[in-house]
């Protein structure tokens, strides 16, 4: 298989949902081009206009129109589907508004655990009535106080939860993570002309300054995790070049690059740029010579965490062991991502384990032939769909309709991309 020409992901997933949210909380009208068109955005945008906000459709190609207004208790239940983001940063964004509200999800997403993120919002002054750690539950927001908060994981939802509440609730808020997680909500809520002071792992936001924002208008990159894939597909193509343009290359996202770097893979950066506050550059790829394994650190972790899926399938091509190491945390994402990877791999003739916290994969060079059982996760769905284009493989998904939830058109721009 050859690669060739030029291919544009789709928007980032979650700038997405962060500008919608933000869009609704603002005054007036808000103008974001470039918006991913997926499941799990229009999710955000349905449960924003259930709280007063009006947001325009998500289509491919449109910019959506979003106008605030004062947020008021819906009539229902607000279903955040299979979105962990939603579900997360509304919790944030609700816990400032003196109103009672239910959340629920999709069976997926109702396994998937809420107390890291309501735990710090009732020491804020929310009230929270739920049954275990999960979906549904039911949050009462209203007046809060300021929290000094250290977040036992590195996780940008607790942290931008936390964020959104001192936005909302009008208080100051100090978050400690142990490492460094992604910074979007920073990023845009100084992009929106507030003050975030930032030294390490460390955050700061006073939500006393300034309790209201105007509207504004945003532009999307593209997003780097579903970048990702077509990535991996041109590492592992036997020819040609590919250029992946207006990825986001923001450095709490992109630990991927470096990555492949180590493995032995040529992705340069072009036309680096700032879009909105967010780095953004073309990426030119060309088939790597030789995979080799490597070692990913637990500080590297949170900034690639959503690309293991693919760097798992790639270091399946390597030689030698790929170690990733302290990734637990993949055990409470869209599906149990630890156990799965390495069930999935073993049952393409791959040699891989899970040893405590840590994913070991061993390179084969056996095309790889088997079942894939996706778990209705979008992100192993498409990372062994792109080991299924080495030569001589046979890889069967159980299932492709998860990858609307983040990349409808991934199959597509899969079979664009490729010569035989």
């Amino acid at each position: 298989m050859r690669v060739h020409g030029f291919v544009r992901p789709p928007g980032d997933k979650s700038l997405t949902h962060r500008a919608l949210i933000f869009g609704a909380l603002a005054r007036g009208r808000s103008e974001i081009r470039g918006a991913l068109t997926s499941a799990d955005t229009r999710t955000t945008a349905r449960v924003v206009r259930q709280l007063g906000a009006s947001a325009g459709p998500l289509r491919a190609g449109s910019t959506v129109t979003v106008t605030g207004a004062p947020w008021r208790a819906p009539r229902d239940t607000l279903h955040c589907g299979n979105s962990g983001t939603t579900a997360r940063l509304m919790l944030g964004a609700l816990a400032g508004h003196a109103f009672a509200c239910r959340l629920t999800g999709d069976a997926s997403l109702r396994r998937r655990p809420m107390r890291r993120v309501t735990e710090p919002l009732v020491r804020m002054g929310a009230g929270v009535t739920a049954r275990g750690d999960g979906l549904p539950l039911t949050i009462r927001g209203g007046a809060l106080r300021g929290i000094d908060y250290r977040s036992p994981v590195a996780s940008a939802q607790i942290k931008s939860a936390i964020l959104l509440a001192a936005l909302t609730g009008g208080v100051r808020v100090t978050v400690h993570e142990p490492r460094r997680s992604r910074d979007h909500t920073e990023r845009l809520l100084q992009h929106l002309g507030l003050r975030v002071e930032i030294t390490g792992a460390t955050v700061g936001f006073d939500g006393t300054a300034r309790r209201a924002i105007d509207g504004f208008a945003m532009t999307v990159p593209g997003d780097p995790s579903s970048a990702a894939f077509l990535v991996g597909a041109a590492v592992l193509a036997e020819g040609g070049e590919l250029v992946i343009e207006n990825v986001g290359v923001n450095p709490t996202r992109s630990g991927f690059l470096e990555v492949l770097r180590r493995m032995g893979a040529a992705v340069d950066r072009c036309g680096e740029r700032d879009v909105g506050g967010e780095p953004v550059a073309d990426l030119l790829v060309r088939p790597a010579a030789a995979l080799r394994g490597a070692d990913v650190s637990p500080e590297e972790v949170p900034s690639l965490i959503d690309e293991i899926p693919l760097l798992a399938a790639l270091a399946a091509r390597a030689s030698g062991e790929t170690r990733f190491r302290d990734v637990g945390e993949l055990r409470v994402k869209e599906s149990d991502r630890l156990g799965l990877l390495a069930r999935n791999l073993r049952s393409l003739r791959v040699d891989a384990e899970v040893q405590g916290d840590d994913l070991v994969v061993r390179g084969a060079s056996v095309p790889p032939r088997g079942r894939v059982e996706t778990g209705g996760d979008h992100r192993i769905a498409m990372a062994f769909a792109v080991l299924g284009t080495v030569p001589g493989a046979a890889v069967e998904l159980a299932e492709t309709d998860s990858v609307g939830i983040s990349y409808p058109g991934f199959f597509d721009d899969l079979a664009a991309i490729r010569d035989g």
